[in-house]
Formats: structure tokens, C-alpha cells, sequence
């Protein structure tokens, strides 16, 4: 599934909480990340979130998921709020508009 990085959390810290959440449920994890794909195992961090859970960071972006994807290769999430990107293999926000 598509991952997002939300424009708030730079520097690394999650700040999507509560009905953030529910939209744009984190990736979590309990142990260390592992990349795969074109992702850059280097890139790849965790941050502690408030409710106790670790958030998998990649270039010092917290991951998301989009509610509204429903199977891999969607990007609906693109561009939300003007604040949602997908997250380029190279750690970058890809911040093109939605569709384009």
C-alpha cells in the first residue's frame, strides 16, 4: 500500500493523533524496519508515538497510510489538505497535485 508523509511532522516527530489517525493510520512496527523494493534500508528510523506505539520514520518523515486506498498502486491520499505526499524511494515528498 501507498505510503504519505504528512508536512506537519518534519523533523521526524508524529503529530497525526485521534481522528488524524483513524484517516491516516501510522505504520507501526515492534521491531526494526526492514526496506524493501526500492526503499533505502538507511533512510529507515522509528519514532515513539504518545499512545505507546513506534512509527516507522523514513528520511525523517512518520509514515501513514490513507483510509481511503484500498488496494496497492492507489494514491487518493495524494496532496489531501495540501499537506498528505507520497513518499518518493528516495525519502522525498513527491508534491505534485492530486491526478497529476
Amino acid at each position: 500500500m501507498t505510503l504519505y508523509m504528512y508536512d506537519p511532522d518534519a523533523g521526524g516527530t508524529p503529530t497525526c493523533y485521534d481522528a488524524c489517525a483513524t484517516a491516516w493510520p501510522p505504520l507501526v512496527t515492534t521491531g526494526n524496519p526492514t526496506a524493501s523494493g526500492q526503499a533505502e534500508a538507511n533512510l529507515l528510523s522509528t519514532a515513539p508515538r504518545t499512545d505507546g506505539t513506534t512509527q516507522v520514520v523514513y528520511n525523517k518523515w512518520p509514515l501513514y497510510y490513507w483510509q481511503k486506498d484500498t488496494k496497492p498502486g492507489d494514491v487518493t491520499g495524494q496532496a489531501v489538505g495540501g499537506k498528505w505526499w507520497v513518499v518518493g524511494p528516495d525519502g522525498t515528498p513527491i508534491k505534485t497535485p492530486a491526478g497529476g
